[in-house]
């Protein structure tokens, strides 16, 4: 009979790993746009550190950020390929970030739902050295040992999608401003009130839902200030009977949660600019709602 000897630097790396376990989260996050997904991935990197040879590590949080990094580059490859199939547009998995704000980062970039959003038109790289760069303020020298760069080339990657992100998106509003507006707008559209709605709007204010294919919900974006607001006109007496609307924190900004008999429908999101509601996100797949339920 043998006697399993406990590997006395496990709880070291159980405490290293619990320390550092939420900016893991937060870059497989942000590189992946699903907290399911993130979870999946971080419980892998656990997997990997309990097998390294960490007596061999001198910066366990370098190593570890490391691994997450090149895991989550790997995942979007394939994540990126389910999703040419997927039902309907996709949105990102929202997340509560009441107790959280940052999800691990010093700073809450790359975690508003339209910035998100425009991450999924970045390549594998250019997402990894921004959210790196701008949610955790690594230097340039170590993101480019991760991504196994130039740090020229890191820079590179990060000025063009800093320029790519400026380029597809107005200056936000504030949270307050963002917050009386998501209230007026569920207000319009549960009246149903075109004027009021259009009054809301941006000229090219887009209306897109994430239904995948689980419950009904439109497969095509909708753009325009009319053309929005009379589609959200058209069901608006039967989407809202019954639906009970509380205004929570999500991905760093406010949000709607719609119940209907207590059961979390709907996480309704708003990104407003100057201009009026620029963006109207309706993530309705049961399958995202699960962090907020």
């Amino acid at each position: 009979m043998t006697t399993e000897v406990p590997d006395p630097g496990l709880d070291d790396a159980v405490r290293t790993f619990a320390e550092l376990r939420p900016r893991l989260f937060g870059i497989a996050y942000r590189m992946l746009g699903s907290a399911t997904e993130a979870e999946d991935l971080v419980q892998d990197v656990w997997v990997r550190w309990q097998s390294a040879p960490r007596d061999l590590v001198d910066n366990p949080s370098a190593y570890l950020a490391t691994a997450t990094t090149r895991l989550a580059i790997n995942a979007l490859q394939s994540a990126r390929a389910r999703r040419e199939t997927y039902v309907g547009p996709w949105l990102p998995e929202p997340v509560d970030t009441s107790a959280d704000p940052y999800l691990g980062a010093e700073r809450g970039e790359a975690l508003e739902f339209a910035v998100l959003t425009l991450l999924e038109r970045l390549t594998a790289n250019e997402r990894a050295a921004y959210v790196l760069r701008e949610a955790f303020d690594y230097p340039y020298a170590q993101i480019a040992d991760v991504l196994q760069l130039k740090e020229p080339a890191v820079r590179q990657l990060v000025s063009r999608a800093r320029r790519r992100i400026a380029g597809q998106r107005r200056m936000s509003v504030s949270r307050r401003d963002q917050q009386q507006l998501l209230v007026a707008f569920v207000d319009a559209a549960r009246s149903g009130d075109l004027a009021a709605l259009e009054d809301l709007f941006a000229a090219d204010v887009t209306s897109t839902s994430d239904g995948g294919g689980v419950v009904r919900a439109s497969r095509f974006a909708v753009h325009g200030s009319t053309r929005v607001a009379r589609y959200l006109r058209a069901f608006h007496d039967r989407f809202w009977v019954g639906m009970e609307v509380e205004v929570a924190a999500a991905n760093g900004r406010p949000a709607a949660l719609l119940r209907r008999d207590g059961v979390l429908e709907v996480v309704l999101v708003v990104d407003a600019s100057e201009e009026g509601i620029d963006q109207i996100s309706w993530v309705m797949n049961p399958h995202k709602l699960a962090a907020l339920a």
